[in-house]
């Protein structure tokens, strides 16, 4: 017999963050509940359901129609705007239809039950607000007010996901967020520490926040690149400038977690060739949203349009497309001032 609703929980998006971030997630959620996987990608179900054998009860769906009926909470993990878009709101496989679905087939007189459902990915404002009034449409015009939308993108990139410390930032609406962010934080604090949930504001600002700091953290792996670049030519030891930056005001996250300089730390995308990590055409996307929201806002900036141009520059190099975005040191290494 399967699992009620209620002690299901449904994962959509089995990618190099979702992979990992599933995985814990299973770990975390204790042998009564059921954890229902969803991705395009068969290998990676049939990887997981392997991997995973013993560790509690796992089930697979088709699609955000049919998670949403069998789960009460679905957490997607999706890798662009499109990708959101259709498992939400396409009106036959996606996640709003199907919510609509399970309160017309429930049995006559019962109330429908309350359903969570959350984005983890790193996605357009416009896209989360479209897909958030959509939500609060339906939530209210069939579904008597029991589905709630917030949106918790992750920072910490592939390795935060694969260790279980990735840092959410969550936009709830306010009403309902003194009842909702508990449940939320429940679930998501499997994949990340407990105390790096954050509550940011309404629906839409947690990707705000994240937008912020994932400008932020793409420009300062440029400069913490170009400084230990210079280091570097100048014949310096960039393990002794590493340390000596990091217990000074040049420390960042990037030279202290992932520095860009190859043999300086163990375990980090720069020491196995530049793989496993943050890919720099990800690292340009969302410095690309950060300088639209930028402009949305009426912020002036300076650095955002060269750093997205030192990256570009990188992308069509055949020698570092693909890589983590700290390969941007290796870049400039390898490369000629321009006077």
């Amino acid at each position: 017999m399967p699992a009620s609703p209620a002690d299901t929980v449904a994962f959509i998006g089995l990618g190099v963050m979702g992979y990992p971030m599933a995985r814990n997630h299973r770990a975390g959620l204790g042998p009564e509940k059921t954890l229902l996987i969803c991705d395009v990608n068969e290998e990676a179900l049939s990887n997981f359901q392997k991997e995973m054998d013993g560790k509690g009860p796992i089930g697979k769906v088709e699609n955000g129609f049919k998670a949403v009926k069998a789960a009460n909470t679905v957490i997607t993990m999706l890798p662009g705007s499109d990708a959101v878009k259709a498992v939400y709101l396409d009106p036959q496989t996606g996640i709003l239809a199907g919510a609509a679905a399970a309160v017309d087939e429930r049995d006559t007189g019962s109330p429908p039950e309350p359903k969570l459902i959350m984005e983890c990915g790193t996605i357009e404002t416009d896209t989360i607000l479209s897909v958030a009034k959509a939500a609060e449409d339906v939530s209210a015009t069939k579904l008597h007010n029991t589905l709630t939308f917030v949106d918790a993108p992750v920072s910490g990139g592939p390795m935060g996901a694969q260790a279980g410390t990735l840092t959410f930032m969550v936009g709830c609406q306010p009403a309902v967020s003194p009842q909702i962010f508990p449940v939320v934080k429940s679930y998501l604090q499997h994949m990340g520490n407990p105390d790096g949930v954050f509550l940011c504001g309404t629906v839409g600002a947690g990707t705000a926040f994240k937008t912020i700091n994932n400008y932020l953290s793409a420009i300062t792996s440029l400069a913490a690149s170009e400084a230990l670049n210079i280091g570097v030519k100048a014949g310096l030891d960039p393990k002794l400038l590493t340390d000596v930056i990091n217990q000074s005001g040049g420390q960042c996250w990037v030279t202290s977690k992932s520095n860009p300089v190859p043999g300086v730390q163990e375990n980090v995308p720069s020491s196995r060739g530049y793989e496993g990590g943050f890919r720099i055409e990800l690292c340009a996307k969302v410095l690309g949203m950060g300088s639209r929201l930028a402009e949305a806002v009426g912020a002036r900036t300076v650095l955002d349009k060269p750093t997205l141009q030192a990256f570009k520059e990188a992308i069509a190099d055949e020698r570092y497309k693909g890589k983590d975005a700290r390969v941007v040191y290796k870049w400039l290494n390898e490369s000629e001032r321009e006077e």
